[in-house]
This record gives C-alpha cells, structure tokens and sequence, in this order.
C-alpha cells in the first residue's frame, strides 16, 4: 500500500476553486437522493493531487485545536484532530458553499419533521447562532485510520444547535492506499429493525448524509427516523478524510 501524503510537497488548493465546483452541482439530484436515501455522493469533487495536500495537513498540529483517539472514548480505533479558528480558507469556504445549499433542504426536513428551528442562508449567521450559544469550538476535522482502525455507529452531535447534515470527503484512493473502511450508514424507523447501508466512494468523491434524523414520508404523513454513521475495519494501508460539520461545538 502506497502512504501518498508521504511522496512529494503539494499545494493546497484554493477554496474559491472547490467553492465554484460545488456551486455547479446538480443540486436537484442531491436533493432527490437526500430525500429518499438520506445520503447523496458527489463523484470526484476533489482532485487526487488536492486530496493528497490536504491529508498532508495532518502532522503539522498548529492548524488543529484537539486530537482525539477513538479507543481512548470507546468509539472504535483511529485518530482524528479538529481545526482550529481562524480555519484554512480551503475548509472555510467549502463550509459556507456548502452550507448555503443545503440550508433550504435542512429547512424542509425540519417543516416535515415539525420542528421548530430554521436555518439562516448564511453559513456565517449560523454560526453566530451556536457561539451565542457556547457552541464555540470549530468541527471541521482530519481523520486518520491505519489496518485495524474502525468507526463506531454513532451521531456527531456537539450541542443545543444541530445542522441535520454534514459531509465526508475521502482523501484516500480505495484499493491502493487502503483497503476495507467502508463507510456505513444505519438507519432505525419506528416499530423496523434498523437498515444498513454501505456507501461505495472513490478517492475525491464527497458524500452529504444525514447528522441525527431524516423526514421519511408514510402513510399518515412525514415521521422521523434516526441515522447512525461509521466506518467499518481498515484491513490495510492509510485512509485520511475530511469531514465537513456545519455546527459548533460546545
């Protein structure tokens, strides 16, 4: 297996370049797949080359506000460590892209689910909203998994405030970096056993999935249903990624 942010220097990509690439998405696409699956892959949003300098960033600790290893919690094995403010323009502006076309469908998931919050167009508004709260603490992070490393089923929830989507975006090329770390949603409706779902990604693609819970349309209207997210067992080599959270944390 290959370590790719160990082969050459790379040069970080500006976050106007992959701001741009994601303002040109098929949003109507991603909407329909959020709505039906809870999910939604964006093929090859970042370029090898960008995803090998962004994994580069992982040793250098002065960008980063914490470290955190899974066993040590009893969330599986790995590492990952958080960004710290002010965050690289890169991660910044992807955040705000992001979050500006997503906002409308968190805000139609809550009208279905009959809840009462709404969120601002504005990335930056949202964040007003969870400092005023104490919700301080950027949540943008790298994460690290080497063979035997794995992911609880869990929920990234950080405080009062809770974007109800977030995004994944994997650094690493399946197949020759690493091998097995498949990403796995669950997915428990009421009085169901829950459902599984494996989500195949490529080096570069970006997945939006589903933070807590989810609208699922019935026969008696919209009810919620609870999402789980993890990875499962890296079999072998180095598997980086960068995760996109849209709330704070407390």
């Amino acid at each position: 297996m290959n370590t790719p942010t160990k082969q050459r220097n790379f040069v970080l990509p500006t976050g106007r370049d992959l701001a741009k690439r994601i303002g040109t998405l098929d949003w109507m696409r991603v909407s329909h797949e959020l709505d039906t699956s809870g999910c939604a892959v964006i093929p090859h949003l970042v370029a090898p080359d960008d995803c090998h300098a962004i994994a580069a960033l992982y040793p250098d600790d002065s960008i980063f506000r914490s470290h955190i290893y899974l066993h040590r919690h009893g969330f599986g094995h790995g590492e990952y460590k958080y960004f710290r403010y002010p965050l690289p323009d890169l991660i910044e502006d992807m955040r705000a892209t992001f979050y500006h076309h997503l906002a409308p469908i968190a805000n139609r998931w809550h009208e279905q689910m009959r809840l009462l919050t709404r969120f601002p167009a504005r990335h930056d508004e949202f964040i007003v909203r969870c400092h005023a709260a104490r919700q301080e603490s950027p949540t943008p992070l790298l994460v690290q998994y080497v063979a035997e490393d794995y992911n609880c089923m869990h929920q990234d929830l950080y405080g009062e405030h809770v974007f109800p989507l977030q995004v994944v975006i994997l650094l690493a090329k399946p197949g020759l970096d690493f091998s097995g770390g498949e990403f796995v949603l669950t997915e428990q409706r009421p009085r169901m056993q829950s459902r599984a779902e494996v989500v195949p990604m490529a080096q570069g693609d970006a997945l939006i999935f589903t933070v807590q819970h989810r609208p699922v349309v019935g026969t008696r209207g919209s009810h919620r249903v609870n999402i789980r997210h993890g990875v499962s067992r890296i079999r072998s080599g180095l598997r980086h990624t960068l995760g996109i959270i849209f709330h704070d944390a407390a």
